[in-house]
């Protein structure tokens, strides 16, 4: 690979003709090189004009079928008058925000309109007038193509479009351009099913060339040089009309939610974990892989507990017969108290009908209370508020168990029943008497997404003193 020089660099020129060496006729070798000659853009200042004048500037090989502008975000935004007051900007963050993905502090990671996670959703300070901010463009890709068609007519060169912004990464300490706009470039290489050079297959491998490309052009850009456009030359390959623009728009480049894995942010992760944990009453006929339920049981007994104890203890049954018979025998016990309180057969039958949930679940667990560790009082009041104390322990614990199935991927619903016959679970479970059952765990597939749940403001739940 050949790189010209950083702009704050003379680049390097062929003394016989002053300008940029050709290329050598090797595809592993491309060139790129940042454009001078680009004024400070105003809005309705038209792009493809002013990168048409500044690439013809002397000492320049102009632009040619193949080349990849690689475009500053910047100036696309200036251009569009996407600039607002400084002192609007935490305002002008809300509006681009859909979704907070972490925050510390006063800074913000966020999902913005477009998809793209990043800090303040692009809202940014640098390279822009005192006392104002830039948003991002609107539709960064419809951006890309209209440079792409107005260079086309007007100067007859077929080129790839990037736009490019500043992102920082998880896991990786500094910051890189990556492609937010793109048009007439193949933004991915998906070599998913060929092999490498010792034959293994490739499986999971899709290269962002797009962000390659645009992490090429930063390094002979720079932040604050004034040069905010590149250009590369070497890769024709990649250039080119998809017969659906979208193949070659950046919006490939945002993964899929329900593909992503590392979603989540930190604080926001146990919020939105709590929010995805909703009963479900309805589940598919998929098996319940026992490793991820084993996984949010480790989630669970790291609940808090009075005395140093481990008031939990979780009955995972796995087994078809296991859960049949345990609910054979508290639909048993159920029928009896019902018809003792006297109740007709109609209405036992139909209360009967109502409790299938746990039947239709693929997986069972039912929490016991172990008060091992509880301290003796000789009163009541004392000796009912320790129990109290275990009991609260124990439902932190389901809790936990709850969201760790949420995070898992697994619908869940926490019913009482084994409350109502403890004696009956007991025996069936074979369990020690000092084991308390607190309900059961259905899990599963939910079957259909959640009803929209109305909105709980915390502050009707808050009392101040």
């Amino acid at each position: 690979m050949t790189v010209s020089s950083h702009p704050a660099v003379p680049a390097p020129t062929d003394p016989a003709t002053d300008s940029l060496p050709e290329l050598a006729a090797d595809p592993a070798t491309f060139r790129v090189w940042a454009l001078p000659g680009m004024p400070e853009v105003r809005p309705g200042d038209n792009i493809a004009e002013l990168i048409a004048a500044a690439a013809a500037g002397p000492g320049l090989p102009g632009l040619a079928d193949g080349d990849v502008l690689i475009i500053t975000s910047k100036i696309i935004s200036k251009a569009e008058d996407r600039i607002v007051q400084a002192d609007d900007r935490e305002a002008a963050i809300d509006a681009e925000t859909v979704r907070v993905v972490a925050r510390r502090g006063p800074t913000r990671i966020v999902e913005n309109r477009n998809g793209f996670i990043m800090a303040a959703a692009g809202v940014d300070a640098s390279n822009t007038a005192a006392g104002t901010v830039l948003l991002l463009p609107t539709d960064p890709d419809a951006s890309a193509r209209a440079i792409r068609t107005a260079l086309r007519d007007a100067i007859g060169v077929d080129v790839g479009v990037l736009i490019t912004d500043t992102f920082g990464r998880p896991w990786r300490a500094g910051l890189t351009d990556v492609a937010i706009g793109a048009a007439g470039v193949r933004v991915l290489d998906d070599l998913r099913g060929g092999t490498d050079a010792h034959g293994n297959p490739l499986a999971v491998t899709v290269v962002a060339t797009a962000d390659e490309l645009a992490a090429a052009g930063d390094l002979v850009k720079g932040k604050a040089s004034g040069c905010p456009v590149a250009v590369l030359r070497g890769l024709p390959s990649l250039v080119g009309e998809a017969a659906d623009p979208a193949a070659t728009g950046a919006q490939a480049l945002v993964r899929a939610a329900a593909d992503d894995m590392f979603r989540l942010g930190t604080s926001e992760a146990v919020r939105e974990a709590v929010t995805l944990r909703r009963t479900v009453r309805e589940f598919t006929d998929a098996p319940v892989d026992g490793a991820a339920v084993r996984r949010a049981v480790a989630a669970a007994v790291t609940a808090p507990a009075p005395h140093h104890t481990t008031p939990w203890r979780f009955v995972l049954l796995e087994s078809a017969q296991a859960r049949t018979e345990l609910l054979d025998a508290m639909r048993d016990a159920w029928i009896a108290d019902l018809r003792a309180d006297g109740f007709s057969e109609d209405s036992v039958a139909k209360r009967v009908r109502r409790g299938d949930l746990l039947r239709n679940a693929p997986y069972l667990v039912v929490p016991c209370l172990v008060a091992d560790g509880a301290h003796p009082y000789p009163d009541a009041r004392r000796a009912a508020a320790e129990r109290e104390m275990f009991v609260v322990a124990a439902g932190a614990g389901v809790q936990n168990l709850l969201i760790a199935l949420a995070g898992e991927g697994l619908g869940s619903a926490w019913v009482s029943s084994t409350m109502f016959c403890r004696d009956e679970v007991r025996e069936v479970l074979d369990l020690p008497a000092a084991w308390d059952p607190l309900g059961a765990v259905a899990i599963g597939k939910a079957a259909a997404a959640p009803a929209a749940r109305p909105p709980r403001a915390a502050e009707a739940f808050i009392e101040v003193r």
